[in-house]
Parts: structure tokens; C-alpha cells; sequence
């Protein structure tokens, strides 16, 4: 989707209709299925592959000792694409034009500036991460548990140092409250296309199943 506006709309009312039920998630599988082009979406997130492994991890502890984990881990994964969708759309600037869209000039333009910070600072952090696999291959390192923390720390590190520079820079230039932009936006009919079928899985989800198939016949 082009259009951030039905985008952010689009995830979040898929979000919620899968962690609902599974029937919601089987669902918002199906839409990710046909609409998120989903080669595309694995190709460029291939970092999603160990999170749904932890969230299948944490699903099979939580199936041993209370139930329900196999549910919880259907449901995540789920959600988990459809989070990887939307940062593969991803374009520069559309964050801060959502928000002022929403909340205005003032408040929007501020959440809309802190949005595309940590944006730019995600993207950074996972090129700092490549670049940290690259030099312990190199050096004939193994990767494994033991290379999180001291990665990890790496990371964290630099994001900070980041922040804090980004924060200098804004006060030197004077920014102290909102700011004035005009957004555009394009909403070509795929889009809405896309997003009335998001409207229609989500209505779904949120109908029983019995009592779909109950109205079907």
C-alpha cells in the first residue's frame, strides 16, 4: 500500500482480528497471502525467521504448562508478518505525514518526527548488526547465544549515542514545538482495493465460526 493512512489502518485492524481468535488469524493470513506480496516481504525480513522461532518457543513452554500455546504461537506469527509488511513499505517521511494528517501541525508533527527518528534508528541498528555478524565471520567466530550480549550491548550503545546527538543537533538548530508541513498523500485503487478487503477479513474474524457458516448457508 502507498497510502500510509489505510496502511497504519489496514495493520492495525488486522493486528487486533488476529490476536482475537484463530479463526481471526487464519483469516489475516489469507489477506497477508493474497495482498502483502509475501516473497517480497520474506525476502527483505528474513530477520522475522528468529523471532517466530522464539515466539514458537515461548508458545511451546506456555502449551506444556497451562495451554493454550499453540494458539498464542499461531496468532503472533501472524501478527509478526503483518508487522513485517508494513516496515517493508516502509518510505521516508510518511510517518511524519500520518501524523500531522491526524493530530495537526503541532502534537502530530512532533509524534510524526519521533516516529521517523526511530524508524532511521531501527534501520541503523540492523545495519550495525550486519555489519557485527560480518566481522565475527570473519574472525572465524561462531555465532550463537554467547554472541547476543556483547552484540547486543554494541547495539544498544550506539543507538543511544545516537539519540543523544540527534537531540544536540535539534537544540542547536532551536526546535523546541511543532512544526509547519502540508501533507500529500496517493491513494491509488489497489489500495483501497486491499484495504476493503482488510475491512471485510477483520468483520469476518469477529464472527464465530458456527455462526459464519450458520449465515453462509
Amino acid at each position: 500500500m502507498q497510502d500510509i493512512r489505510l496502511r497504519a489502518g489496514t495493520a492495525a485492524l488486522l493486528s487486533l482480528a488476529a490476536f482475537t481468535s484463530i479463526w481471526g488469524a487464519a483469516v489475516v493470513f489469507i489477506w497477508w497471502l493474497i495482498f502483502s506480496r509475501p516473497l517480497k516481504v520474506l525476502r527483505k525480513m528474513r530477520r522475522v525467521i528468529p523471532a517466530i522461532i522464539l515466539i514458537a518457543f515461548f508458545g511451546f513452554v506456555l502449551e506444556l504448562t497451562g495451554g493454550g500455546g499453540i494458539s498464542y504461537c499461531l496468532r503472533m506469527t501472524v501478527i509478526i508478518l503483518i508487522g513485517a509488511w508494513v516496515y517493508t513499505g516502509y518510505q521516508q517521511g510518511e510517518f511524519l505525514r500520518l501524523w500531522v494528517w491526524l493530530l495537526g501541525k503541532k502534537t502530530g508533527f512532533d509524534l510524526g518526527m519521533i516516529a521517523e527518528i526511530g524508524m532511521q534508528s531501527l534501520e541503523l541498528m540492523l545495519s550495525d548488526f550486519s555489519r557485527i555478524r560480518q566481522a565475527q565471520e570473519l574472525k572465524g567466530t561462531i555465532w550463537g547465544l554467547r554472541s547476543l550480549v556483547p552484540s547486543g550491548s554494541i547495539l544498544v550503545h550506539g543507538a543511544l549515542r545516537r539519540a543523544d546527538e540527534t537531540a544536540e543537533l535539534m537544540a542547536v538548530r532551536g526546535y523546541t514545538h511543532g512544526g509547519s508541513y502540508c501533507p500529500e498523500f496517493e491513494t491509488p485503487m489497489k489500495d483501497i482495493i486491499a484495504g476493503i478487503a482488510a475491512l471485510c477479513m477483520g468483520i469476518i474474524a469477529f464472527i464465530p465460526v458456527s455462526e459464519f457458516f450458520i449465515l453462509y448457508h
